[in-house]
């Protein structure tokens, strides 16, 4: 199961990663150092890393805000199906008791 961490040590890591670059070869090497210092995943470290870029708009790709936008918009999405598909059952319901006068 997948470790949730505190927003605080993302955005730390993310800084201590872009402040061992100039120490390290290549990206990779830095993020693995920084993943053993923290004692955090690499591969999680590398996705907040690469979000971190897409975010300052230094790599291209979706940024975080725009991120949870769309999930907002496909929740609300998913409610406005559901209210549809209720209410187009009701409407049905209603002109199936309009089709069919009571008598007493």
């Amino acid at each position: 199961m997948p470790k949730k961490y505190d927003p605080e040590v993302k955005v730390r890591a993310v800084r201590m990663v872009t402040e061992a670059l100039p120490d390290h070869p290549n990206p990779t090497s830095a993020v693995r150092h920084v993943a053993g210092l923290l004692g955090v995943g690499v591969e999680a470290l590398r996705t907040w890393y690469r979000q971190a870029q897409m975010d300052a708009g230094a790599k291209p790709g979706i940024t975080t805000d725009i991120a949870e936008e769309n999930r907002r918009l496909r929740r609300e999405n998913a409610e406005l199906r559901k209210a549809n598909e209720v209410l187009k059952a009701a409407s049905i319901f209603f002109a199936k008791e309009l089709d069919h006068p009571r008598t007493k």
